[in-house]
């Protein structure tokens, strides 16, 4: 892989911003070429599935080192007629993108949800996990641009469910990455409930109308099949409605733990005892339920290092009138909901919220969070004035004394439009050095906004590769020292909702030129440790040495 510069096409990109932000974000969707409209499948018959979708991902299918997009798609009901498929978009490294959907095998007709990205078989090249309305698809990357179906092979066939978002990680430590899959509820159009707001026109339901579907744990057996170890690894549960799921290591026992966004039912925090089996310690450690004690309407969830305290923190989207969760680790080991202390519940409470991230907008040092809303009912405004069918995004700025500021009416771009968004990724697709954002929305386009600094900050982008560990390094932890104090930062697959973030890492430094230390603790329990290593650099680390490029 190789240094490449940005070519021209980018400079007419505009570059003015709002007064007091270092950033910018310009919405770059029609000159990136990204031509793209979900299919709900909706006709009339109000089916639960049109309300939730669709994910996107940022990945590198080809390995040129250039980010390229994947937004899943559904498509129509039996006995109509529009057909629709997921998009794949390859990078042409100049601020464009090219469909390649059909020459790399995608063009599959499915009910997609959401999409999980990792390397299953450690070959060098991502694979995919599609998940959907009926039989979920693995996807085997062939390292020639192609994409082979290999879900019956791999032994995840014959299986119908609602499924959302999926993760890749490695449970038992053994090198191969494993993958957990959410289901929602028990749904098929041939048992849909019929509800109503007035008693006799039909509205979506809510999920209480539907039995909850447990999740799905299988472990990677290492020669390309699947073990469905979802009852004796301790993760069964017919109670839930997955709709999130995000990767962490709650007891920083360097083992992967797992917290997932239930809705209308408790959240789960599932602790890995390290042998094969997870206990789920969500009521124990205060994720399960709000402050007063309810089940809320989880949807998006992600767990990050958001203030600098070493610990991962945790942030959940929610209904409306519910308010975002952001969940803090105490010593004793329980959380507390620091939302409405550090300004995100209040901002958030007239918002329905789906895709969420932590990320570092400005590379300043602090992880942002940026969160994507949108109502699942157009008629929400008939019901309750304060609450629109599309609704703003948040952007909320660290402001790093245990606050944020929601700036997305000053990103630009038109960031803060009304959308009815749902997925959420982030990555360096222009390979600038900063985050860029990618959007979905029910129904409607999706969205490519680019980020662009102002302020001369610098960033320090960091991609591991695993040899003993999973190549894709899924669950390592970095942690980047300066003067400043210290960051850290887990390559994970899943969180947000239905969505996957490029796994590269990337530390904002500020003005500064280089970080003093860096220190790598690796899946398989290995630690590497270098020193100064530069900012404005792409660092590749292969479990062994540094290269910089």
């Amino acid at each position: 892989m190789t240094r490449r510069t940005l070519l021209a096409g980018a400079a007419a990109w505009p570059l003015s911003a709002a007064p007091g932000l270092p950033f910018q974000l310009s919405d770059v969707t029609a000159s990136a070429g990204i031509q793209f409209r979900h299919n709900s499948g909706a006709y009339g018959a109000k089916y639960l599935p049109e309300t939730l979708g669709p994910g996107c991902a940022f990945f590198d299918y080809d390995c040129d080192g250039w980010l390229d997009i994947l937004l899943v798609n559904g498509t129509s009901w039996p006995g109509h007629t529009d057909r629709s498929t997921m998009r794949l978009y390859r990078n042409n490294r100049n601020g464009t993108f090219t469909d390649v959907t059909a020459g790399a095998g995608l063009a599959v007709e499915m009910y997609g949800m959401g999409v999980a990205i990792g390397d299953y078989n450690n070959d060098g090249f991502p694979d995919l996990l599609v998940t959907a309305v009926g039989q979920n698809r693995l996807f085997r990357n062939n390292g020639r641009g192609r994409f082979l179906d290999v879900t019956e092979k791999a032994g995840l066939g014959g299986r119908s469910a609602f499924s959302t978002s999926a993760l890749w990680f490695d449970f038992d430590r053994d090198g191969f990455l494993d993958l957990l899959v959410c289901n929602y509820v028990k749904w098929s159009a041939a048992h849909d409930v019929f509800c109503s707001v007035d008693g006799k026109r039909k509205s979506y339901c809510t999920p209480e109308a539907y039995h909850g579907e447990t999740c799905w744990l299988f472990r990677n057996r290492g020669d390309g099949t699947f073990e469905d170890v979802t009852a004796k690894s301790g993760i069964f549960d017919s109670t839930s409605k997955s709709l999130g799921v995000a990767l962490l290591d709650y007891d920083r026992d360097g083992w992967p733990d797992l917290l997932i966004a239930n809705d209308t039912q408790p959240n789960k925090l599932y602790r890995n005892l390290r042998n094969g089996t997870f206990e789920d310690v969500a009521v124990r450690a205060a994720v399960a339920f709000s402050e007063d004690g309810r089940a809320r309407a989880g949807m998006g969830v992600d767990a990050a290092d958001f203030d600098n305290s070493g610990i991962e923190g945790i942030a959940v989207t929610n209904f409306d009138n519910e308010m975002m969760a952001l969940y803090r680790l105490g010593r004793d080991g329980t959380y507390s909901d620091a939302a409405t202390a550090a300004g995100i519940g209040p901002a958030s409470r007239s918002s329905l919220g789906f895709g969420c991230a932590f990320l570092d907008l400005d590379l300043d040092g602090r992880l942002d969070l940026v969160a994507v809303n949108g109502h699942i009912d157009e008629t929400v405004r008939h019901i309750r004035g304060n609450v629109g069918y599309a609704q703003s995004p948040h952007l909320f700025l660290n402001a790093g004394n245990g606050t944020f500021r929601d700036v997305a009416a000053e990103a630009g771009g038109g960031f803060a439009t009304p959308k009815v968004a749902r997925g959420l990724a982030f990555g360096d697709y222009d390979r600038d050095g900063s985050p860029d954002l990618l959007l979905t929305t029910n129904q409607g386009p999706a969205f490519l906004y680019r980020n662009r600094q102002l302020s001369g900050n610098r960033g320090l982008r960091l991609h591991l590769t695993g040899t003993k560990s999973n190549r894709d390094a899924i669950g390592a932890l970095a942690r980047v020292f300066t003067p400043d104090g210290a960051q850290s930062r887990r390559v994970k697959s899943g969180s947000s909702y239905l969505s996957q973030s490029e796994l590269t890492l990337t530390f904002g430094l500020g003005k500064r030129d280089s970080a003093s230390r860096l220190v790598i603790e690796w899946p398989s329990g290995a630690t590497q440790e270098f020193s100064h290593v530069k900012a404005g650099a792409y660092h590749c680390i292969e479990g062994r040495a540094l290269t910089a490029e």
